[in-house]
Formats: C-alpha cells, sequence, structure tokens
C-alpha cells in the first residue's frame, strides 16, 4: 500500500525542502491570470445566449416580430460596460496589491478591516467561486475539445470527471517546481487570439467573403426593420446581458492574493502584472465581441441539458478562419490550435483552484472556523485534505449538472463579485485609519470600485436568481452560520481543556474489564496484560448469543471449560443476548460498572488480531471497530486493544 501510495504521488518531502521560488512579471501573468484570461472563451458566449433567450421569449412579452438587431445592438454595449467596470477593478486591485505586498487577499483585507463577519463572509463566497472555477473551467475545456471533435458529444461528463482527477493527483504530487510550464499554454493561448483577432479584424476591414464550414451554424447578420422597446423593458434586457457577460471578470482577484510569490520588488511587479492582465482580457474580450457582431455568430442554451453544444468560440473561429484557411495554413490546423489552447488554458484557470482553495481553508481553519485537517500538510508539502475535497465537489457539481456551462455559469459570478465589495469596501475603511498621502483620492477609487462591485452583484441576484444564482445566496449564509459553530466549538474545547487543568481528578483504584469472543492466544494476552495494569482487579466478559436468558448456550459451556484452563485465574462472566445484540449489552454492563463504583478508573481491553495483508481485513468481523467507536463516547473510560499478529 504504501509502494502504491510512493508511485501515485511521489517521495515524500521534508519540511525543509519547501520551495519558495520566485517568479517573474510574464510567469505571473500565466501563473495568476490564466483563471481570468480563458473567462473570454465563455463570456461573450454568454451574453449571446441571453439575447438570444430574449428573442425565444419573444421579447420578454413585446409585441412580435422584434427584429434581432434591436436586441443583438446590446451585445456591444454590455461588452463595453463590462470592459470599463473591469478597469475600475484593475485600478481598485492595483491599490490593494501595493498596500498589501505580502498578500492582501480577500479573506486578509476583509479580517483586517471590517471584522470576523465580513472577512467569513468574503471566504464562504470565495471558497464556492472556487468550487465554481474547478467545474466551470473543466467543463467549458472539455467543451471546447468535444466542438472540435464531434465524435466526442456526449461524453463530456466522464472526459470532465478524468480531468478533475488529472489535475487533482497532479496537485497532490506538487506543482510549485513546475509552475513556469503554465506559460506555454497562457502564452499559446495569447498567440492564438491575438492570429484570430487579426485575421477577423483584417477580412473585416477589406470586406474579405467568408465560407463558413460545414454543419456550424451562423446568425443571419441583424438587419431590417428594428422595432422600438419600452426603455424599461431594454433596461431589463441590458441587466441581463451585462450580468451574463461578467463571467468574464473572475479571477480578477487572484493577483492580489499571489504577491508574494514575484520577485523583488513584489509589489510593484504584481501590480504590473495586473495592469498587463486587464489590458489583455478587456482587448480579447471587446475584439471577440466585435467580431461575434460583425460576423453574426452567435449561442443559444441547449433545451437540453444533457446535450453539450458547439461552443461560440468554435463557430467564430470557422468564420473567420474560412474553410480554405489563410496566410497558407490549412483552416483545420489552426482551428485545431485555437481548441487545442483554449482547452489548456481552462486547464490552467482550473488549477489556480488547486492553490487557492487549499489555502484559503487553511486561513480559515488556523483562525478556528475550519476543522483544523484543511491545515495539516501531506507528504509533498501541499494541502492535501484542501485539494481532495475541493476535487470531490466540483466532480459532484460537474456530475450534477452534466458538464454544462450553460447551467453552471449563472451560479459562477455571484460569489465573485460578493468579495469584490467587501475587499473594496475593506480598502476603503483602510484608507480612513491609515491615511497618508492622496488618501483621499485612493479611498474615492476604492469606494467606486465597492459601489460598481454591490451593483453588478444585486444585478447577477436579480437578473439570476431563477437560472442558480438563489443556490450561492443560499449557501453563503449557510457557510458563515457553519464556520461561526465551528469556531465556537473551537473556544469551548479550548476552555475546557484550559480549565481541566485545575480539577484534574486522579482515581486511587483501577479496574479491567476484557471483552472475550473465543479463546485464543490474542485473548491470553489480553489477560496478562489486564493482570499487569490492574493487578486482580481484572475481569472477562462475553455476550452470549445463544442464551435464553436462563441458560446458558452450548457455545459458552465450552468457552468456560476451557476457560479452567487458560483463562489465568481471571473470572469470566457471561452476558445474555437473547435478540443476538453485541456492542448494547457490553455498553450497560460497562454503564452499570460505572454507576456502581464511579472512583474506579475504568480499562476495557479488546483482543484483536490483524492480518498481514490489507485487504484481508474486509474479510473479517468489524465489531471491535464498532465496540470501541460507541465506547469512545462513554466518559471515564478507557479503551485499549492489544493485538496479535497473524502470520503471513
Amino acid at each position: 500500500m504504501a509502494d502504491f501510495r510512493r508511485l501515485l504521488l511521489g517521495r515524500r518531502l521534508a519540511t525543509d525542502e519547501t520551495q519558495h521560488t520566485k517568479i517573474s512579471t510574464p510567469i505571473g501573468l500565466a501563473v495568476f491570470s490564466s483563471n481570468a484570461l480563458s473567462s473570454v472563451a465563455y463570456a461573450t458566449q454568454e451574453i449571446t445566449a441571453s439575447l438570444s433567450m430574449t428573442l425565444g421569449q419573444g421579447g420578454l412579452g413585446l409585441a412580435a416580430g422584434v427584429a434581432a438587431s434591436a436586441v443583438f445592438g446590446l451585445l456591444v454595449p454590455a461588452a463595453c460596460g463590462i470592459v470599463i467596470l473591469l478597469a475600475l477593478l484593475a485600478i481598485s486591485y492595483r491599490q490593494t496589491i501595493l498596500e498589501y505586498p505580502g498578500g492582501g487577499g480577500t479573506y486578509m483585507v476583509a479580517k483586517e478591516n471590517l471584522g470576523e463577519m465580513a472577512a467569513q463572509t468574503a471566504g464562504a463566497s470565495l471558497l464556492i467561486d472556487y468550487v465554481l472555477t474547478v467545474a466551470v473551467s473543466v467543463s467549458a475545456g472539455i467543451a471546447a475539445i468535444t466542438s472540435a471533435v464531434p465524435a466526442l458529444e456526449g461524453a463530456n461528463v466522464f472526459l470532465a470527471l478524468l480531468v478533475i482527477a488529472g489535475i487533482a493527483m497532479a496537485n497532490l504530487r506538487g506543482l510549485r517546481e513546475g509552475r513556469r510550464y503554465f506559460a506555454i499554454p497562457t502564452f499559446g493561448f495569447l498567440g492564438c487570439m491575438a492570429v484570430l483577432l487579426a485575421i477577423g479584424f483584417g477580412r473585416w476591414m477589406f470586406g474579405a467573403p467568408l465560407v463558413p464550414g460545414p454543419g456550424h451554424l451562423q446568425m443571419e447578420r441583424a438587419a431590417g426593420h428594428a422595432s422600438q422597446l419600452a426603455g424599461l423593458v431594454l433596461l431589463w434586457v441590458f441587466m441581463r446581458a451585462f450580468a451574463a457577460g461578467c463571467t468574464a471578470l473572475t479571477g480578477v482577484e487572484a493577483i492580489s492574493s499571489g504577491v508574494p510569490a514575484f520577485k523583488e520588488p513584489a509589489g510593484r511587479n504584481a501590480a504590473r502584472t495586473m495592469v498587463w492582465m486587464a489590458l489583455l482580457l478587456g482587448i480579447m474580450f471587446l475584439g471577440i465581441t466585435l467580431l461575434s457582431r460583425h460576423y453574426g455568430v452567435t449561442y443559444h442554451h441547449s433545451p437540453d441539458a444533457e446535450v453539450v453544444q458547439e461552443t461560440l468560440l468554435s463557430r467564430l473561429s470557422w468564420q473567420i478562419l474560412g474553410y480554405n484557411g489563410v496566410l497558407g495554413i490549412p483552416a483545420r490546423i489552426g482551428y485545431g490550435l485555437i481548441q487545442a489552447f483554449t482547452f489548456a488554458i481552462l486547464l490552467v484557470a482550473a488549477n489556480t483552484a488547486y492553490s487557492d482553495f487549499p489555502r484559503l481553508a487553511a486561513l480559515h481553519a488556523k483562525d478556528g472556523f475550519m476543522p483544523q485537517q484543511f491545515t495539516s500538510m501531506g507528504d509533498r508539502l501541499v494541502f492535501s485534505n484542501g485539494i481532495l475535497i475541493l476535487s470531490v465537489l466540483s466532480g459532484a457539481l460537474v456530475y450534477l449538472f452534466h458538464a454544462n456551462t450553460d447551467i453552471l455559469l449563472p451560479l459562477y459570478a455571484l460569489g465573485v463579485f460578493m468579495g469584490f465589495t467587501i475587499s473594496q469596501t475593506g480598502m476603503v475603511v483602510h484608507w480612513f485609519r491609515k491615511r497618508g498621502r492622496h488618501w483621499h483620492v485612493k479611498s474615492v477609487v476604492n469606494g467606486v470600485g465597492a459601489a460598481a462591485s454591490a451593483l453588478v452583484m444585486l444585478d447577477i441576484a436579480i437578473t439570476k436568481f431563477a437560472g442558480g444564482a438563489w443556490i450561492v445566496i443560499a449557501l453563503v449564509p449557510m457557510l458563515v452560520v457553519i464556520f461561526f459553530n465551528i469556531h465556537r466549538h473551537y473556544i469551548r474545547v479550548k476552555s475546557t481543556l484550559a480549565a481541566s487543568r485545575t480539577d484534574a481528578f486522579l482515581p486511587s483504584k483501577h479496574h479491567a474489564i476484557v471483552l472475550v469472543s473465543s479463546l485464543h492466544a490474542g485473548v491470553v494476552q489480553a489477560l496478562a496484560y489486564a493482570r499487569l495494569i490492574s493487578g486482580n482487579r481484572v475481569e472477562a466478559l462475553t455476550v452470549d448469543l445463544g442464551s435464553d436468558g436462563f441458560h446458558e448456550s452450548a457455545a459458552i459451556q465450552k468457552l468456560r471449560a476451557d476457560w479452567a484452563y487458560y483463562g489465568m485465574g481471571v473470572p469470566l462472566r457471561s452476558v445474555p443476548s437473547p435478540y443476538r445484540r453485541i456492542v448494547e449489552p457490553i455498553l450497560d454492563e460497562v454503564e452499570r460498572f460505572r454507576l456502581a463504583e464511579p472512583e474506579v478508573c475504568l480499562t476495557v481491553i479488546l483482543p484483536e488480531f490483524v492480518t498481514p495483508k490489507w485487504w484481508q481485513r474486509i474479510l473479517h468481523n468489524q465489531m471491535a471497530f464498532r465496540i470501541k467507536a460507541m465506547l469512545m463516547l462513554k466518559p471515564g473510560v478507557i479503551v485499549t486493544s492489544v493485538r496479535m499478529h497473524l502470520p503471513d
């Protein structure tokens, strides 16, 4: 078993082997920005899906005949609004980075400036967000593959679960030394997008004819007679489209949490990386949106939750590259590269959650708001428990929602903007406390960021409530309540243990009970041990399953006959159990003894044998484990196992 573990995870690492390698700005962009940059693979898609839904609903109850141009005319304004919000958040988080060069993550900013309630709320929203990051990124990555290889359609769930298992295994082995390799998918994707945008805008400017690939949906360019939409309805449609596209801003805060990983000066390098990330994300997102609008490429949510459709980016790539390719490169090669690097960067984006979720869970646990097991590092100097929990939860989401981003994405952005709002509000409080140079301007910047984030959060909560946002709205307060209950438990345990030092009771007498089911060498060893620790205050206890309540069974009579020779003079007492119960009669006898002699220290000894092979253990009765588990709940009772190891 140990050899198999080493094969999977690699050799154990000592604590002093922890890697503290610092990374440059380009590598930091690849490591910390992949989540945000990869969102262009589905952000424009979500806006067009929201607008398509409006058309499918007949203009939300408007008169029939609402022209596509009236609705899809909101596509570019929604994207522009999101880019403006991105710039505002980037400026706000740049200030956070420079002020918290030791890692100004949302949790730490909220804890320092707004108190525990805000910190736990922010932490709960971020933990949910990290789980969704894995589920969404992996599902979107698999959708990119199935779009390119239609033969794999229908296997999305299996492939997504397989990828999650692979990422989890890689992180359990430790990926610190491999962070530089993340640059390959990130910069490969950036290169593909640069070429795609250049060709797309070039053909737009020069009016080159396009021939779409077979089987790829092409929306007829919106034209004709545009109906006039009522102002309030227009606002509602815009709010829905804007909220859908805000998935492009997920992961914007990641750099502020990883400032210590950058080379010195860490704060300035991280701030520079934040600027580059915002510029690249804004250019790619706005470019893809403009090209989708110009070429009439749109996306509709699948009516069947189990059917994952071809992605908008896949359709747009075919439209732009043309059926015959460009620059002498066949279309299928260029298209394949785009889909491959889209898949790769989405996997890197999912992997970022495997760093952030375990680290944040460890911070919660260190403060006493989550189980202490999350602070423990595994053999490879990683928070193994956090990695395993993240994998299980994200895998469950993928399975329940059929690896379909149409269902997963409405859950996604709400928790992100909740964290944005709390973080920026905390920075406003920070500036008012610290003051210093230009603190008025800095507080206004973060204040505007907080207000904008709050408005967007409200927008998402309203427009996406029925689509799944209600799940996050319900989960966050539930998690906060759980966190504080855990915290109260740890405080209660700590105070109880501290107080128990002054009133510790040391009993003057000791009594041992040896539990017996049959007579073998392990029982004899247990009797010898009991005599060693308790002298003559030892008794053996057995449960008679064949008794009628008045007479002992033949099995117990045979046991008594053998006991006279091997029982070492220890009295044997049998407890009748006409209903064939074993655990309950033992518990009753232990409780009876404690009530009769409360001043006596009682030790219950269980003879056990250990098989040489781990799989042989399941072939034997697990009654000893059940008895120990129940006796642990009895105060004042010591439970001891005396093990006899069977030969191989």
